[in-house]
């Protein structure tokens, strides 16, 4: 039997010893895939001083999910984000610590979430995620001052194509000096089954020091016991994960694969997240039950090529399956088009260009050997219906309207019978009645 079906992820491809699948959100991947929030660890050998510095972060302590579902004390769980596009207004901020911040102006709404909600008292944080130009701008201690300015402790910008760090000692919106959101825990990775990036937490008491890749410090303790700002740690590979709910399991396969960094002051194993009103916050309290004994530092330094930059040596990959995904970008000559088809480029897509067509009887073919296949494509306001046809066949319409924009958004084609098969994607060029466009998206395949 044959099965049809799109299925929502927020991952780009995975290309085994090339690249590593990482976050995308808005259209905007969370920094280039060789950086060092998007390589694994599990690989790489224990920091001298790991047994040192989880006992000092706790090793009675327990893990805690920092993120959740509705509100506490009046605020959503977790750190929100918004995301933006090159329409929106430009406003003035002033900071405390204006010697470390970027000046902007910054692209924040006027109703932009507030870390706490807008009466919070604790860290305030805003993020703001610009997809036009896929630009992280992030604040501290943000308070509206009025429609048109904001004052913070301190802000950041972050370029998410480039691997550049902040200057040395500086501060971000983070005490580390690092970016938030490519650390956060989001629901809609953890729903596609896998997290490909470190996760952000903090420990209450660290030392006066910090290492690659951050690059401010937040204490005055200067003891060897204390970890710096920066530290990676991981999940110890033998620590049992197959009594915890499907949900918990992604989260902690990611803490066994590409550990978390420490970021900033703050409780215990505390994990940072968004708020989604999708979370089972009972689901995520059995993370509760896992204590800080279960983690070990480990030492990234040899990854390092630049202290200046996040670009990390090569990629350290996680042991390979039997078998592992082949990715063929649209610009491979074994793709035939026919009718208009116009090559555009955006750093979202995958290999950073892509067909688009939106014209009735364009085509796309190519043959392929195995059992399935995953389209990349793209989804949002603008785009329209295609049909994907195998060996003749007629599956089913793709319709790729969707409110949120996404580039490498796949269409699986899965449950052939093992071997050759010829592949059309035939443009419709209608639409939903949604959307203003009918335009449609191959930006490649894989083959697993």
């Amino acid at each position: 039997m044959l099965f049809v079906s799109t299925l929502i992820v927020t991952t780009a491809v995975i290309v085994p010893r090339i690249a590593i699948a990482q976050d995308i959100i808005g259209g905007c991947a969370l920094f280039p895939t060789n950086n060092i929030w998007n390589v694994p660890v599990d690989q790489l050998p224990l920091d001298t001083n790991s047994a040192a510095y989880v006992t000092t972060v706790g090793t009675d302590s327990f893990v805690h999910a920092d993120f959740g579902s509705g509100l506490w004390d009046g605020g959503p769980i977790g750190i929100p984000y918004v995301v933006v596009d090159q329409s929106q207004a430009l406003v003035n901020v002033s900071f405390d610590y204006s010697d470390e911040s970027d000046p902007g102006p910054y692209p924040i709404p006027s109703n932009a979430p507030i870390e706490g909600g807008s009466k919070s008292t604790g860290d305030r944080h805003v993020l703001v995620l610009d997809d036009s130009n896929c630009l992280l701008y992030e604040l501290w201690d943000a308070h509206p001052q009025g429609a048109e300015s904001w004052h913070a402790g301190s802000g950041a910008i972050f370029d998410l194509t480039s691997n550049s760090l902040r200057p040395a000692g500086w501060t971000s919106a983070d005490a580390a000096g690092l970016p938030i959101l490519p650390g956060l825990v989001t629901y809609d990775e953890v729903a596609s089954g896998e997290i490909h990036h470190a996760i952000r937490f903090t420990a209450p008491q660290t030392r006066q020091a910090y290492v690659w890749p951050a690059r401010h410090y937040a204490s005055s303790l200067t003891g060897l016991q204390y970890p710096p700002m920066g530290q990676r740690f991981r999940l110890k590979a033998d620590f049992d994960i197959s009594s915890y709910s499907p949900t918990n399991q992604v989260i902690l396969e990611a803490l066994k694969t590409y550990g978390m960094i420490l970021a900033d002051n703050g409780s215990s194993w505390y994990l940072s997240g968004v708020p989604d009103d999708r979370w089972d916050n009972d689901m995520l309290h059995e993370l509760g039950q896992i204590p800080g004994s279960a983690f070990e530092a480990v030492d990234v330094s040899s990854l390092m090529l630049d202290p200046d930059s996040g670009q990390t040596a090569g990629v350290v990959p996680s042991p390979l399956p039997p078998y592992a995904p082949v990715a063929l970008d649209d610009d491979d000559p074994s793709f035939q088009y026919a009718g208009k088809w116009k090559i555009k480029t955006n750093r979202a897509a995958f290999g950073g260009s892509y067909h688009i067509a939106s014209i009735a009887g364009a085509t796309v073919e190519f043959s392929f050997t195995g059992s399935g296949f995953a389209w990349l494509s793209a989804r949002g306001r603008s785009y329209g219906a295609a049909v994907v046809l195998v060996d003749g066949v007629s599956t089913t319409n793709v319709d790729l309207y969707s409110r949120t924009n996404q580039f490498i958004y796949p269409v699986t084609v899965t449950g052939l019978t093992n071997g050759l098969h010829d592949v059309e994607i035939l443009v419709r060029g209608t639409r939903d009645v949604k959307p203003f466009e009918k335009q449609v998206v191959f930006d490649g395949i894989t083959i697993p």
